[in-house]
């Protein structure tokens, strides 16, 4: 419900946060703003939903006994498990609504499938048997601060060693970017630390974009360093909740941005901020003479 004064009722302050939301603040306040405050409408993405369904797909192989975990029975997986990410958002449809002929659907369900297929050049699903699949964890820190997420896969060893697995269906980052691509994975791993009181044993990104495996074992020390950075990121969110403001960082990332029409640097105006704002009263400044200098106390 939306009063005459333009608030939303229905808003809410941010509660948790997840590895995408505390992406999306490191990228651009305003952007956070725009999908966690103002929950605004955003339209489905091929790859993006090829990324959803390639998941899928890597999921429910495993439903299968290990000798049926074959590259050609996933790739079949790939059209049923587009029908059934239909059914649950129909919404998708407008991905192919100016394809009457169906040559874009079906060259974009073939690059799902050559994804599906190159995950068996990486790893065999035949010797494998997840611990876990599309976990969601959650806990809460000492702060209050609360985490959650939901990890592709993880593996528990007979040693009792835990490995935290996620798909990526771009492709590898260039070395120099790797500690950002690892920002997602460490954030699991703390959560898994504090929750469980293990530290993962390994973390790996599985890049069928580009058939790269990129590896990281975690320490104390690294989660610790994470853990605080969360924490002052999340202050920096309260403080942007409390007083509505939200700055946005323009970057490359900005032409793919669907919220360019409500961002004040290409010209437009976001929405009435539905959450109440804390006014801060500025002191008084200290009386001048007439000739801008500070009278004596």
């Amino acid at each position: 419900m939306t009063t005459s004064s333009g608030r939303d009722d229905a808003a809410q302050h941010p509660t948790s946060l997840s590895p995408s939301r505390a992406s999306d603040f490191m990228q651009c306040p305003l952007l956070y703003r725009f999908r966690v405050i103002d929950k605004l409408p955003e339209k489905p993405s091929e790859a993006a939903t090829r990324g959803t369904l390639v998941h899928a797909v890597l999921e429910r192989l495993f439903d299968d006994p290990a000798t049926e975990r074959t590259a050609g029975r996933a790739r079949a997986m790939v059209p049923g498990q587009w029908e059934r990410l239909l059914e649950s958002k129909p919404q998708l449809v407008e991905l192919f609504a100016e394809d009457p002929e169906g040559e874009r659907l079906s060259r974009w369900l073939t690059e799902a499938e050559e994804l599906v297929e190159r995950w068996f050049t990486l790893e065999d699903p035949t010797r494998l048997e997840p611990a876990e699949r599309e976990l969601f964890v959650e806990t809460e820190l000492e702060s209050g601060l609360r985490l959650r997420g939901i990890i592709d896969r993880v593996d528990v060893a007979p040693s009792g060693d835990v490995r935290i697995v996620d798909y990526k269906t771009g492709k590898a980052p260039r070395p120099e970017y790797a500690e950002g691509a690892l920002f997602q994975m460490k954030f699991y791993a703390l959560v898994i630390w504090r929750w469980k009181g293990v530290v993962p044993r390994r973390l790996q990104l599985v890049y069928l974009g580009s058939g790269d495996v990129l590896t990281y074992d975690p320490v104390e020390a690294d989660l610790e360093r994470v853990e605080r950075k969360l924490l002052a990121l999340w202050d920096a969110i309260r403080e942007a909740t409390g007083t509505g403001d939200w700055r946005p960082r323009p970057t490359k990332l900005c032409g793919w941005c669907d919220h360019r029409a409500v961002c004040p640097e290409f010209g437009g105006t976001p929405p009435a901020y539905p959450l109440p704002v804390a006014l801060t009263v500025r002191p008084a400044d200290p009386p001048r003479d007439g000739q801008g200098r500070m009278d004596p106390v």
